[in-house]
C-alpha cells in the first residue's frame, strides 16, 4: 500500500488502517505518519487526547523508546466508507526510557485493544483507542496485582473514604 500522497485514488479506510498497523508492527513511524493529518486527534480513552501529527509521532516515539521490544499485531480490521475498526494486540518489556512520566520497571506487558478510526481522503481525522488502562498499570507495576493484599487494602481504604464522604454530604 502506498501513501495517500502517491495514489491516484484515496485508499479505502480498511487499507489505510492496515497500512498504519503494518507500519507500527515494523516500528516504521515515518510510514505510519503519512496517513495522519496535521490536526488528527488520537483519543486514548485510558490516558487522554493527543492532538496533531507531531504530538502523535512524539507519543509513539516515547512508547517505542520505553518498550524497546515493542510488538504489535492486528487480529481483525473492519472497514466502511468512512471508518475502520482495528482489534490489536501489543506486547513489550518496559525496560527502556520512561513512559508517560513513569520510570521503566522491567515488566513485560501484553494488552489488547481496539482503534476506531475516522478516515477521510486516505487520512485519519480522528482515532479513538480503547484498552484496559488498569490492566496495563497493573502489568507495569503502577497498580498492585489484582486480589493481592495491597489491592484489597486499597479497595477497603477507598470504600471507607467513599462512605465517609457520603455521610458528610447528608
Amino acid at each position: 500500500m502506498t501513501s495517500p500522497t502517491t495514489t491516484t485514488r484515496a485508499p479505502k479506510p480498511e487499507e489505510v488502517a492496515r497500512s498504519i498497523f503494518e507500519a507500527l508492527a515494523k516500528r516504521d513511524l515515518d510510514v505510519a505518519m503519512e496517513f495522519i493529518n496535521e490536526d488528527t486527534v488520537d483519543d486514548f480513552v485510558a490516558i487522554g487526547l493527543i492532538e496533531g501529527r507531531t504530538a502523535i509521532r512524539r507519543f509513539f516515539d516515547e512508547l517505542i523508546a520505553a518498550f524497546p521490544d515493542f510488538e504489535m499485531s492486528t487480529e481483525r480490521i473492519v472497514g466502511s466508507t468512512k471508518a475502520a475498526v482495528v482489534q490489536w494486540r501489543a506486547t513489550g518489556t518496559f525496560s527502556g526510557d520512561s513512559y508517560q512520566g513513569i520510570q521503566s520497571t522491567g515488566k513485560h506487558v501484553e494488552i489488547r485493544g481496539v482503534d476506531v478510526m475516522e478516515i477521510k481522503e486516505g487520512r485519519v481525522t480522528h482515532n479513538t483507542i480503547y484498552y484496559d488502562g488498569a490492566s496495563f498499570a497493573r502489568q507495569i507495576g503502577l497498580l498492585p496485582r489484582e486480589g493481592s493484599a495491597v489491592d484489597k487494602a486499597m479497595l477497603s481504604t477507598f470504600n471507607t473514604a467513599t462512605r465517609v464522604r457520603k455521610r458528610i454530604r447528608v
